[in-house]
């Protein structure tokens, strides 16, 4: 195919014709406040491995900008971390280079004049612009007329023409994942976790679309702290499947008054429902354990369930800024919480065989999450999986051996991948022997949320089943949960 046609080759410094600048009275051009701010949270997290979600909302905040402009930011800011893959080589074959070879405002200001013109349709004359523009508002003149010329370049194809373009000669999951904003390893991988839990692999570009939409922001209304049916009548509406969760229609859900009493928290419908599993598994009745508690979402659960009961809970994490989070999260109930900073592979021996039930929420590559973390895709490597996976496996061996007999651990990860997942579980099980069984998590979750157990299913482990959840099928996180009992 023929190389893009242009009135001349990109180069650095010259600026490009037809590019009109709009000027404040001292000279300066103007950009969009929204624009700016989504620019700066693509360069916090190219250069300081930021995380745009953790980023953008105090940005906003701060900014006070319309509902308009807050509304350009989100978009451009998480619909270009999405589109990064694609974007890039796009913008590599319109610039004739790669784009580790651009300095990091040319290239971020590039992905969102890409996004601008291949998925929001913004017309080529505004995308290209207000991309010039960029460039010159933030005193990178230089990059101006290169960045011009790119930018006329990539507005000379179709997304779909763009997409045959760069992947030519590729495999089939290279096009996929271009296509669908996926790298071509997860693409694989889940396809094969799809089979692996028990899904049709057909189920694949489904998936791929679902990670491609933004989650609602939802609340988790902690039990016996504030009343949901409330909250959700003045917020948004229940959740269809957790008991607890309410799912925001609009607005800043850190300025409501119950999220800032500690009576609510921002949490996914998922993570919520992995912690209630494990509270209404059946266990004998003693203290409870979170072994990774950081940030404290499900520790808050569990607390709120315990303590109606006067159970105890203790926290655990090996960061003490994120023990610190624990603490917050629970400030507002009123139960026997104890937060340790500490890793719970080595918490101490007086722990041993104390516990009536264990949280194991594992570190994990996230791939479950992606709708929430798009940039997390482009970050991951499939060496990452084998990496965890002796931490998955040590946690889950302690989480055992600190549950009392009879007690009950759940293993939970934000991942659908099968080595994070099943095989992770497969292996302690058949390492522990006849000490532990599994139960069958799908119909817990069943019984938690009024729904059939079959909605939940995953492969069978040992003499039981894990639950899957996923966001195309359930809404919510790709959570993993295993029920194990100690027999021993």
């Amino acid at each position: 195919m023929a190389e893009p046609s242009g009135d001349r080759k990109p180069t650095p410094g010259k600026p490009g014709p037809g590019v009109k600048r709009r000027r404040t009275s001292h000279g300066r051009t103007r950009v969009n406040p929204g624009r700016r701010i989504a620019f700066d949270v693509l360069i916090a997290v190219d250069d300081d491995d930021a995380y745009a979600n953790l980023l953008l909302p105090p940005r906003l905040s701060r900014a006070g900008l319309s509902t308009a402009d807050a509304g350009l930011a989100t978009e451009l800011t998480y619909g270009t971390l999405r589109g990064r893959g694609l974007y890039d080589a796009i913008i590599a074959h319109a610039a004739g280079r790669s784009v580790s070879k651009l300095d990091t405002p040319a290239r971020n200001a590039l992905r969102l004049g890409a996004h601008q013109l291949l998925e929001m349709k913004t017309a080529a004359h505004a995308a290209v612009n207000e991309t010039v523009g960029l460039m010159r508002a933030t005193q990178h003149m230089k990059a101006a007329g290169f960045v011009n010329a790119v930018m006329r370049r990539i507005s000379e194809r179709t997304r779909t023409e763009w997409i045959d373009l760069v992947t030519d000669g590729a495999s089939d999951d290279e096009k996929i994942g271009l296509a669908y904003a996926h790298p071509a390893w997860i693409v694989t991988a889940l396809r094969e976790s799809l089979t692996a839990h028990g899904r049709h692999p057909g189920e694949l570009t489904a998936l791929l679309e679902a990670d491609n939409v933004p989650a609602r922001v939802c609340l988790t209304v902690l039990p016996g702290l504030a009343d949901r049916e409330v909250i959700a009548a003045d917020y948004g509406e229940p959740t269809t499947l957790s008991p607890l969760g309410v799912e925001l229609s609009s607005g800043d859900p850190y300025a409501l008054p119950e999220v800032q009493a500690g009576q609510a928290r921002v949490q996914d419908e998922g993570s919520q429902l992995v912690a209630l599993g494990l509270t209404a598994a059946p266990a004998p009745e003693g203290p409870v354990l979170d072994l990774c508690a950081g940030p404290g979402g499900k520790t808050a659960v569990l607390a709120a369930e315990a303590a109606a009961t006067g159970t105890p809970v203790v926290a655990c994490d090996v960061s003490a800024h994120r023990a610190e989070l624990v603490r917050d999260s629970v400030r507002a109930i009123d139960a026997d919480v104890t937060v340790l900073t500490a890793d719970g592979r080595s918490l101490a021996d007086e722990h041993l065989g104390r516990y009536a039930r264990v949280l194991a929420d594992v570190p994990c590559t996230g791939l479950g999450a992606l709708r929430r973390r798009p940039e997390a895709r482009w970050r991951r490597r499939a060496a990452d999986v084998e990496a965890l996976q002796p931490i998955q496996r040590a946690l889950l061996t302690r989480a055992i051996e600190l549950t009392a007999p009879g007690g009950v651990v759940a293993y939970t990860t934000c991942s659908p991948h099968c080595g994070e997942t099943i095989d992770i579980v497969t292996q302690v099980l058949t390492a522990s022997g006849t000490d532990v069984e599994a139960l069958d998590a799908p119909s817990i979750l069943a019984e938690v949320t009024g729904r059939d157990a079959a909605a939940f299913a995953s492969a069978r482990i040992g003499t039981g089943r894990a639950a899957q959840l996923w966001p195309h099928v359930h809404g919510t996180d790709g959570m993993f949960l295993a029920l194990l009992r100690r027999t021993g």
